[in-house]
Formats: C-alpha cells, structure tokens, sequence
C-alpha cells in the first residue's frame, strides 16, 4: 500500500477492493511503471484515494463501492505502455482496462463507465458521478506523479579521509 494513504481511505478501499487489491492482476501492476516513478498499482490506489477525498469533500452521494472498485480498475490494463505495443496507448487503454476488469472480477454499469471514461475528453463521455470524480481525480494524480516527482537522494561519496 502507498505510505501517503490515510487510514480511514484505506479502510474503505480495503472493504470495497481488497479482492482487487490481493488478486495477481492486480499486484502485477507494481511491475509496470505508470507516471515517473509510479507504478501503475501505486497510481491506481492514490487515485481511488482521491476519489474518496473529492467525494467527501464535496459531500457526494456517489456509491463508494462503485467509486472504488472503478477506481481502482480504471487502468487494469496489464501490460507495460512504454513498449511498442502502448502505441496510442491514451485512446486504447480504457477499453483493455474493462476487458480485464469484466474478465477477472465483472463491473457493474457505473464502474464500466468510469473505467471507459476516465481519459475523457479523449474518449467517452462520463455519464455517472462516480466517472466525473474518477476524472478528475486521476488528472489530479497523473499531474502529480509526472511532474511533482521528488529528485533522488544523492548518493553520499565514501569518506576519503580514512
């Protein structure tokens, strides 16, 4: 789990999505770099997290087991995009992402949805709140993770003095 994670988030995470979160697909996903430094499973859980925050923020009626299951499967696609085959990567994902997602665990209508969605508006249309705070919420991280990474700590030279 990201360290960032706030407890209560995670509970709730865990309640909705510890099935995804335990499943091999889904832990596959820390082999696959998403944004910078990120990988993809790390991503997935800082935008279900995000979510949760817009949602309480804003005192949204959004089903929070949609909210983060959706989440969380937004980018299920399973497979390394920064090799030749992630050509358009953008545009194909969300659809690779919902195979998996139907395949390995089933999606209701409102997680379809956010999972088909959430590269609008270089796709489908949002149609459920649970896809509009999805939106928004993996924009926040993907911005974040591309361009607030932290430097590396620099590597401290041995001591010559010895």
């Amino acid at each position: 789990m990201p360290k960032k994670c706030r407890p209560n988030y995670m509970e709730t995470i865990e309640e909705y999505g510890g099935d995804i979160l335990a499943s091999e697909g889904m832990l596959s996903e820390k082999q696959f770099m998403q944004h910078g430094r990120t990988s993809t499973y790390d991503h997935s859980v800082a935008v279900t997290e995000m979510c949760l925050r817009i949602a309480e923020k804003f005192h949204s009626k959004a089903d929070r087991r949609a909210l983060v299951r959706g989440a969380l499967l937004h980018d299920y696609y399973l497979y390394d995009w920064h090799k030749p085959h992630g050509h358009l990567h953008a545009f194909r994902h969300p659809k690779k992402a919902f195979e998996n997602a139907s395949h390995d665990f089933g999606v209701s209508p409102v997680e379809r949805n956010m999972i088909l969605s959430h590269m609008f508006p270089l796709g489908r249309l949002p149609r459920y709140r649970e896809s509009f705070v999805l939106c928004i919420a993996d924009k926040i991280c993907s911005v974040r993770e591309t361009f607030c990474r932290k430097k590396p700590a620099p590597v401290q030279a041995e001591n010559s003095n010895k």
